[in-house]
């Protein structure tokens, strides 16, 4: 049977690794929040007024931009995953925000053509299974001479820390995902070349990839949620007993103790901002 876009994604995002985030969304806000800083002060620049946030996730960005547009201003987040569109719902409900939220893929949802002036996401556009088609969707959204600004991360080499836990882990769990290059996951548009070529068929102009270096921390008394929660380690660890668990807990933390500064870990995200343009 012909697999559905994306379906392999919407599994994982509306099963257990869309509940841990949702879970950890506090430690995830916290550690990316430099990300969300940039991403509304892009928004800001730009002067955009409708804002589609893709890969939202639990919402945080998505407010972050309906607080920085105020009421002239609309700011809309789309995630294929329920749990966390659940989330954002709740959170803006919370927060008394009008940013709304959309569950659905962005490859193949059916927006109102030309609605939105700026696009934006935090780590939420490297897990597409047909990406030139998912940006000639988010084209077709997107008003002539809108613009797009999107963080994704730059090759594994110079993201030391995002590999740590499974480069430790590996002697002990045989069953770690394996990072294969350009395909859907966390580092599939490290590449700028790929990424150049997606947006060029997919009919953006004026692409542009940007390194910038973000320097992004959390507690230390969350490295260990972060580390069996999350991730490709947190992905194994499900089906470990809980002797492999302790092993594997104890031999990460060890592997993470040049990051740790006092109370916090620390690192740096080497990052793309991604830029392009709708129209010529």
């Amino acid at each position: 049977m012909r697999k559905l876009p994306n379906e392999d994604m919407a599994a994982a995002w509306n099963g257990p690794s869309g509940q841990a985030w949702v879970d950890e969304q506090q430690l995830l806000d916290e550690m990316f929040l430099p990300i969300e800083s940039l991403l509304v002060d892009a928004v800001q620049q730009l002067g955009a007024r409708a804002v589609l946030d893709v890969g939202c996730g639990s919402g945080a960005t998505t407010l972050a931009v309906a607080r920085a547009l105020g009421s002239d201003g609309r700011a809309t987040g789309i995630d294929i995953s329920r749990p966390l569109i659940d989330m954002a719902h709740e959170r803006a409900r919370q927060r008394g925000s009008a940013a709304s939220f959309v569950c659905d893929d962005a490859q193949t949802h059916d927006f109102e053509a030309t609605s939105f002036d700026l696009l934006i996401s935090r780590f939420g556009v490297m897990f597409f299974d047909d990406p030139v088609a998912a940006f000639a969707n988010l084209r077709r959204a997107t008003a002539n001479q809108g613009a797009l600004r999107f963080v994704t991360f730059r090759p594994i080499a110079e993201n030391p820390f995002m590999t740590t836990a499974e480069r430790a882990a590996g002697p002990l769990l045989a069953n770690i995902p394996p990072r294969r290059p350009n395909a859907p996951g966390q580092f599939a548009f490290s590449d700028r070349d790929y990424v150049l070529g997606i947006l060029a068929g997919s009919g953006w102009s004026h692409a542009e990839l940007a390194p910038v270096d973000v320097a992004c921390s959390f507690p230390v008394a969350a490295l260990e949620r972060y580390i069996t929660r999350l991730g490709p380690v947190g992905q194994a660890l499900r089906e470990a007993g809980e002797s492999t668990r302790r092993q594997v807990v104890e031999r990460i933390s060890g592997a993470f103790r040049p990051f740790v500064r006092d109370t916090q870990v620390r690192f740096v995200a080497a990052c793309w901002m991604i830029s392009a343009r709708a129209g010529a």
